[in-house]
């Protein structure tokens, strides 16, 4: 049994005692990993829902009540947050969704911003939210864009959240209604939010990961914020905390680069006549240059990690991590694919591949451990890190 001690300092009490089995948190964190990297990434409502969640556990909402191994939250809260998150959004006309579809509650935002585009912006609608209550002459747009992410919470990210873990539905979330009221019946303000939207629930081993964790992945008191934060005062605030981000978060690898892989393939094919697919072991004429392990999850362009693959299978892999099953049963195409490359350009390749998987491994075992190397490094980011796995 490991014992969690968390200190909340919005309690009345000093501390709250948080007892679950190692197994069973360590197996809540994963899942949560999963969750960031494996389920629908087509829109921003996941991260949305999950940040909106976390931030009124990190409130310590006194509408939070604990029921039959639930914790149960006032759905207009979560709406509220939303209401929040995306207004400066969609005024800065940022993308939120992949393709040419808009966010299901775009049009009615609009009609919201453009009413308070004269009065104050943000800062005067939450303003109207949380005190007066909204006017007359909004109220109507209001409700209409209240119920339209009512509808989009419901029916999208907490219906499909999870989903990449048990292949169910509502299999985290889940949520109850309450029946509207006519909008002349009440005033429009926070507390209509958190009376008449009805509420939700989450399994409370999640609430209690959140709580535990949920500063340090979210909001102004992340890491990388506090570390932007001291550096902005550190300069005598002369840059921004989004400037320093910026800064932070910067890569010295950028790009793909495939160029001289590309052309050792290419020197084979004319020499040879053919290339085989390193993961179906298929003689092709014509070929892509896959990153074993994906551009998107280690930035990294070394030779080992470049490898030939028909375009239809490397369409099919995409971002996803070659499981350890597969690389084993591919390990003489990726051997004798690590072979060439190591004749054709043998100081890069030998000092890229020493870095990043044999160590300090003799050179003449190299290719055994590199590749169980390889195999461990899928396994952590599958299992441990929450990426989707891949295998034909």
């Amino acid at each position: 049994m490991t014992i969690f001690y968390y200190i909340d300092p919005k309690s009345v009490f000093t501390c709250t005692l948080i007892k679950t089995g190692h197994d069973g948190m360590n197996e809540v964190f994963q899942n949560i990993s999963k969750i960031i990297e494996r389920d629908s990434k087509s829109t921003t409502y996941k991260f949305a829902l999950l940040r909106g969640v976390i931030d009124i556990i990190k409130d310590n909402s006194p509408f939070i009540i604990h029921v039959d191994g639930r914790v149960v939250f006032p759905l207009g809260l979560l709406v509220e947050k939303w209401l929040i998150y995306y207004y400066p959004i969609i005024e800065s006309e940022l993308r939120q969704i992949h393709g040419g579809a808009n966010l299901a509650f775009g049009p009615q935002f609009e009609l919201l911003i453009r009413q308070y585009s004269c009065k104050g912006g943000l800062s005067a609608f939450y303003n109207d939210l949380r005190n007066i209550g909204i006017p007359a002459e909004v109220k109507h747009d209001f409700l209409n864009l209240v119920y339209q992410l009512y509808d989009t919470i419901t029916r999208m990210p907490m219906k499909y959240l999870g989903r990449s873990i048990n292949n169910s539905y509502y299999s985290i979330f889940q949520f109850e209604a309450k029946k509207k009221r006519r909008i002349g019946e009440y005033v429009s303000d926070k507390e209509f939010l958190i009376k008449d939207l009805g509420t939700f629930s989450i399994p409370v081993e999640y609430y209690n990961a959140f709580r535990i964790l949920g500063s340090f992945i979210s909001g102004q008191d992340s890491i990388l914020f506090k570390w932007a934060e001291f550096s902005v005062n550190a300069s005598g605030k002369r840059h921004s905390v989004e400037t320093i981000l910026n800064e932070v978060l910067k890569s010295p690898i950028s790009e793909r680069d495939i160029l001289d892989s590309k052309k050792i393939y290419k020197s084979i094919l004319k020499e040879e006549g053919n290339v085989f697919c390193v993961w179906t072991g298929k003689s092709i004429t014509g070929f892509d240059i896959d990153h074993v392990i994906p551009f998107s999850v280690w930035k990294n362009n070394d030779l080992w990690n470049l490898l030939p693959s028909s375009s239809k299978i490397n369409n099919q892999k995409r971002n996803k991590i070659p499981s350890a099953d597969m690389i084993e049963n591919q390990k003489e195409m990726i051997l004798h694919y690590w072979g060439l490359l190591d004749d054709k350009l043998p100081q890069r390749f030998q000092k890229e591949i020493r870095i990043a998987l044999t160590g300090h491994s003799a050179e003449a075992n190299w290719q055994s451990v590199a590749i169980e190397q390889l195999k461990g490094s899928s396994e952590f980011l599958i299992n441990s890190r929450g990426y989707e796995g891949w295998k034909l």
